[in-house]
């Protein structure tokens, strides 16, 4: 009958032909028939399977073994014996040992014809054993998930005791080889349902053994925290993590944190690692793995750690939100990476130039992941904006794409803010902040924030900015006998010549702190500016004054020598002079008082009063509404309604109104005012109460001139300090009328003159409280510098409105960040950020024909010695510091690690060591070489 049936199969004949006589055979082999002619079927039959080149001679095979195992069980079970088990799994089919990849599936077809045979056990035990050597010989996935598969349905063949940890801890190594060679849909398919046919084996050895789970799970974190050279394990790892009980997860996160033996490189390797899972699809826990292994770092302050990893991984785990399969998890990953990463701007940064086109995108796709994962990116963008304004030339693209969806309230962005933090402590993160990697591309140079001190590092940069008050102050002899203008002058120093990008102004900080200030808590800049100027002018009144020194060296005539000796720097740069007047409407008796000030603190007029002042100011350089620049008055600044982000911070923001300008609060300032009812003047001359009018007159304008933005008031409503979120217009130029005596000047209109003035800085705050939010500073470089192209001989001719906008740069500085930037980002902000409003202005006063005398002495002295010289205790630590900071780029730092003897890193080998980061190397080795 085997005869007949090989000749049937081999022949030439239709396929119908040969299923007919086929069937014949079949049929005629459920009958009796002696013990030889089934050996002689059973053995053609497992040819045909075991070796057929068609899938139909294979069936054929298939079927007659099933009519043998059903209608013959004792001649089976003598052919399916152990011995020719064994020979098919280590020897192969045939004479020459031919390997077929259907022996699994002959083994597993036979066994169940034999599973109460008294062989069953010794197949069994067969098995047990093979199926570890198997694994053990890394199968591909597909013979990996034909033995997942003969164990799934044939457990007894589950090897047992140590061998089963053993097989557990193997299978996991074949799965971290698993890679699905083809890109084909089908295939890609194939090879997920491959590789979770062999975890779901690791499942049911689990569920029966948990005792196997934690060794398996080392298993696993010691392929993947490998840091030899070799090919990535595969992301089919991911599989095997879901499978995983929840609440496993716990002890095994603190086991692995709190490890010794592990060190932080493989830790690094590790977490990478398991980020890159996000990509698997249809994995489930994936993400709450990852995210428990993130908290489980931080709560053991592995910062250097989290840092390198989100910084390295978070762009990866940003572009997976395109695919709808993994875009769940990833999700997840992502809000918590940048939730927690609230020490520096930098990870957020790196998604910024990838959101819009990935908003776009999934407002294309149109489905309900798509618009869920929108709403929640767009949340997870407005929390990054307010943890980290102040970099409206990044962030306006981004706004534009979000500006349609829903934006949090301030209370739900601060919860989440609070509870994703790695640590509360900002101290902690200190040594981390920033990764500084080379200086702005601007040559400008940043300020650390030491812990909310950018109120601080907004009103140092627009000081350094102020080029006259700069050069004076590096102007300074040694041993000056002030102690805060020699660590101004220190700290100026290092921000003219230092190589490093940022510098930490810790000391300054120290010695400049005003000590009703909360250490760690942000403040108002303006009452940092105000104590800051009140120091360095009081500690200069009893030291040695700065312009003794111009006296000294000639460089100043008497006049000047008269009129400035007696003057400090602050009052020089800073001060000017107001005349108050108050007059009697009873009697018209006028008392008047001279004071001085350093600032002008601008109220904003009630929106139903008219202001008149007695003269007006006047503004140069504003644009003409039709010009193409946006425009920086009236209503062309106003924010649509329903897209205003305005709206999401609750009671204590003011609507925005119409746009004011600078001169609005001027003129306001300077107008009359009624003192009437309870606050009626006692006029000396009437012996009584009456009622009166005060104004307020300009009688010495200021080198420099500072106007402080009244934005904060206080709302008995709701007993809270408001701020006013008014956009107002910044005239780049502004006319200012100054009282004179008539004998002072020829061109007097009314007993004032007009004395111009340039912006420099502009100080804007962002939020919506004094006692937060963020404070950046936009500056420029204001000097006499005679414009391109004008004659140098004789008076210069200023330059026109025009060149003073497009001409000079503006910068924008943003604690360790320093870009370039324009007049027109300047004017602009608060139309983008409504909560980003101008809140300190710096103006310096126009070098004109009726200019003051000390601009002829800083001329001059600018003349003959050009850019300050520094002396020598001074130049000495700044280029010892450069030269320290260059021996700790990347390049130096490498050659530093090769000799590292530190027992955290030395013992790994020369190709583990070149595999460290040079900030994290720095952060973390104990014992780092000197340079």
């Amino acid at each position: 009958m085997d005869k007949i049936l090989e000749a049937v199969v081999m022949s030439s004949y239709p396929n119908n032909v040969k299923q007919g006589l086929v069937r014949r055979v079949i049929e005629a082999s459920k009958q009796p028939m002696d013990s030889e002619q089934c050996w002689s079927m059973l053995e053609l039959s497992t040819k045909l399977y075991l070796t057929g080149d068609t899938k139909y001679k294979r069936e054929i095979g298939k079927e007659v073994l099933e009519v043998y195992g059903h209608y013959h069980p004792e001649e089976f079970e003598e052919f399916f014996n152990v011995r020719f088990l064994l020979s098919l799994l280590q020897e192969g089919y045939g004479p020459l040992g031919k390997r077929s990849h259907y022996v699994l599936d002959y083994i597993q077809l036979g066994l169940q014809f034999v599973l109460e045979s008294p062989s069953a056990n010794s197949i069994f035990s067969l098995l047990r054993i093979e199926v570890l050597r198997k694994v053990c010989e890394r199968p591909s996935p597909k013979q990996c998930a034909k033995i997942s598969k003969l164990l799934t349905q044939h457990p007894q063949c589950i090897p047992t005791g140590k061998h089963q940890l053993l097989f557990c801890q193997q299978l996991i190594r074949c799965i971290g080889q698993f890679q699905c060679v083809s890109e084909g849909e089908e295939e890609i398919m194939e090879f997920l349902e491959q590789v979770n046919k062999v975890s779901g084996l690791l499942q049911r050895i689990w569920r029966t053994q948990t005792s196997a789970i934690l060794p398996s799970l080392k298993e696993l974190f010691t392929i993947i925290s490998s840091t030899e050279e070799q090919e990535a394990p595969s992301n089919a790892l991911a599989s095997v993590v879901q499978f995983v009980p929840l609440e496993l997860m716990d002890g095994v996160i603190r086991n692995l944190t709190n490890d010794d033996s592990i060190t932080d490189v493989q830790m690094m390797m590790a977490i990478g690692r398991m980020i890159d899972w996000v990509s698997w699809p249809l994995g489930k826990n994936i993400d709450k793995w990852i995210i428990a292994l993130l908290k489980g770092l931080a709560a053991v302050k592995k910062f250097s750690i989290l840092i390198e990893v989100t910084l390295s991984k978070i762009e990866k785990v940003f572009s997976k939100l395109l695919y709808p399969v993994v875009r769940e998890g990833a999700l997840s990953v992502l809000q918590y990476m940048l939730l927690s990463f609230q020490h520096s701007h930098e990870a957020f940064h790196l998604l910024l130039p990838h959101i819009p086109r990935l908003v776009a995108s999934l407002k294309k796709e149109d489905s309900n992941s798509a618009t869920s994962s929108l709403e929640q990116l767009a949340e997870l963008i407005h929390c990054m904006f307010f943890r980290f304004s102040g970099f409206p030339d990044l962030y306006e693209p981004v706004l534009e794409a979000v500006k349609a969806l829903p934006i949090p309230n301030e209370d739900r962005i601060k919860h989440l803010l609070g509870q994703n933090a790695w640590t509360s402590q900002k101290n902690e993160l200190a040594c981390f902040y920033p990764r500084l990697a080379s200086k702005s591309e601007t040559g400008k140079i940043g300020l650390i924030n030491l812990g909310n001190t950018c109120y601080m590092n907004s009103i140092i940069q627009s000081l350094f900015m102020a080029s006259d008050f700069r050069h004076s102050v590096l102007n300074l002899a040694e041993g000056n006998s002030q102690p805060l203008m020699t660590k101004l002058q220190w700290l100026f120093a290092f921000l003219e010549h230092s190589q490093r990008p940022a510098i930490s102004p810790e000391s300054f900080l120290s010695a400049s702190w005003p000590p009703w200030f909360t250490p760690g808590a942000q403040q108002d800049c303006s009452e940092y500016l105000k104590y800051l100027l009140d120091r360095l002018h009081e500690e200069e009144k009893t030291g040695k004054r700065i312009y003794q020194k111009l006296k000294e060296s000639s460089l100043t005539s008497q006049a000047v020598e008269h009129h400035y000796l007696n003057k400090t720097l602050i009052e020089k740069m800073f001060g000017g002079k107001m005349m108050t007047k108050i007059r009697c409407l009873k009697c018209l008796n006028v008392s008047s008082r001279e004071e001085v000030f350093t600032d002008l603190s601008l109220a904003f007029p009630p929106s139903d009063r008219n202001v008149s002042p007695s003269v007006s100011v006047e503004t140069l350089g504003s644009q003409e509404q039709g010009e193409a620049a946006n425009p920086i008055r009236g209503n062309g600044v106003g924010v649509d309604a329903a897209k205003d982000p305005l709206s999401a911070f609750g009671e204590q923001a003011c609507a925005p109104k119409d746009s004011r300008s600078v001169p609005d609060l001027i003129n306001y300032f300077l107008s009359p005012e009624r003192l009437t009812a309870e606050n009626k003047y006692h006029c000396e001359k009437c012996a009584s109460l009456q009622d009166a009018e005060k104004v307020a007159e300009l009688t010495e304008g200021p080198h420099y001139l500072i106007l402080t933005l009244l934005r904060f008031s206080f709302d008995p409503r709701t007993m809270k300090r408001k701020k006013i979120l008014d956009n107002v217009s910044i005239p780049v130029v502004l006319k200012l009328p100054i009282l004179v005596a008539p004998e002072e000047t020829e061109e007097v209109c009314h007993g004032f003159m007009t004395v111009v003035y340039d912006l420099c800085s502009v100080v804007v705050h962002s939020g919506i409280s004094s006692e937060s939010g963020h404070y950046y500073c936009y500056s420029r470089e204001c000097t006499d510098t005679i414009p391109h192209g004008q004659p140098r001989d004789g008076v210069p001719k200023p330059a026109s409105d025009k060149q003073l906008d497009l001409e000079i740069q503006w910068y924008l500085f943003n604690d360790t960040r320093v870009s370039f930037s324009s007049f027109e980002s300047v004017s602009n902000v608060t139309s983008f950020f409504p909560k980003d409003t101008a809140y300190v202005l710096f103006y310096r006063q126009r070098p004109e024909r009726q200019s003051c005398l000390l601009h002829e002495a800083l001329a001059e002295a600018g003349r003959l010695h050009g850019e300050p010289s520094l002396h020598k205790d001074l130049m000495e630590a700044i280029s010892k510091d450069n030269i320290l900071f260059l021996q700790v780029t990347p390049t130096a730092v490498h050659s530093r690690m090769r000799s590292c003897s530190c027992p955290t890193h030395g013992p790994h080998s020369q190709k583990s060591r070149q595999q460290w980061d040079p900030v994290l190397w720095l952060n973390s080795c104990r014992y780092p070489p000197t340079p």
